[in-house]
């Protein structure tokens, strides 16, 4: 009796494994930087195999001092995500770019990496639906504030977008991770800061240009400005869900952070199927 459980043990074991979410790691050309970037895709067993269906993708962006496997490694829920939702998971490596096409560095072109050379990649090798409203971005600290830009800058490709802890407003932080080498100090290039801060582009959104969810903890460095960034969206008449919850910046936030917005983004998929 107890070989006959440990077979059919075996058998689940197997069975579940050959049902289950897919992690590529691969390396994609920019041809815009003239170099590979890595970029990690999560795969729902849904797309796979030769019956496999088209689905939704998100987009995940990485903070300061993460790269492509942050969310794979940190988050190894991701694949259950996939699974449970019918979505791919595209994760790519920011270095500490900030997802800008720099100023001050002509060889910087992370945005035109990641809204079009990325995105018509996955499009082309993988079963997505490749449409701006089946298509969303969001990141932490960091990847909130280039999810955002993206967002903004590129409605045409994206239709939703999200931020964990998001840095939504980079002026308030003038001498912190990297910023001044890519835009200029701030002293000097306030104009140019401001252009690249999110807290500013949202005026240039209409209502319902973008489908919105960003959230952050009480005790995060970043909640003031995330505060100050909702109370804009209201002033503006944008509509976008704001979540508080008790946390700091780290991945213990994050990880329950997410989950909440898989649950926005794939609700808005199917709305607008």
């Amino acid at each position: 009796m107890r070989v006959k459980f440990f077979l059919f043990g075996l058998f689940l074991l197997a069975f579940s494994c050959a049902n289950a979410a897919k992690i590529d790691t691969i390396s994609i050309r920019s041809e815009s930087m003239n170099i590979d970037i890595q970029t990690v895709v999560v795969s729902p067993q849904k797309a796979l195999g030769k019956k496999g269906e088209n689905c939704p993708v998100i987009y995940l962006l990485h903070g300061y001092g993460g790269d492509a496997k942050s969310y794979v490694i940190e988050i190894p829920e991701l694949t259950e995500l996939a699974d449970a939702y019918g979505v791919f998971f595209v994760c790519p490596d920011g270095k500490n770019n900030w997802y800008w096409d720099a100023p001050l560095d002509k060889t910087v072109l992370y945005e035109t990496f990641t809204a079009t050379e990325l995105v018509k990649y996955i499009d082309a090798n993988y079963r997505t639906l490749p449409l701006r409203n089946q298509r969303a971005i969001t990141g932490l600290s960091m990847g909130g504030q280039g999810a955002f830009f993206l967002a903004i800058r590129h409605q045409d490709v994206f239709g939703a977008v999200g931020s964990m802890s998001g840095c939504v407003d980079i002026c308030a932080f003038p001498d912190n991770w990297k910023i001044s080498s890519l835009l200029g100090k701030y002293d000097d290039n306030s104009l140019v800061w401001n252009e690249y801060s999110v807290s500013n582009l949202v005026e240039n959104l209409r209502n319902d240009d973008l489908k919105i969810i960003f959230d952050c903890g009480k005790d995060d460095f970043f909640y003031k400005i995330n505060c100050d960034f909702h109370n804009k969206l209201d002033s503006l008449g944008i509509d976008h869900d704001f979540i508080v919850r008790p946390g700091i910046h780290e991945w213990d936030y994050w990880r329950n952070s997410i989950r909440y917005q898989v649950l926005f983004f794939s609700d808005w998929f199917r709305s607008e199927k």
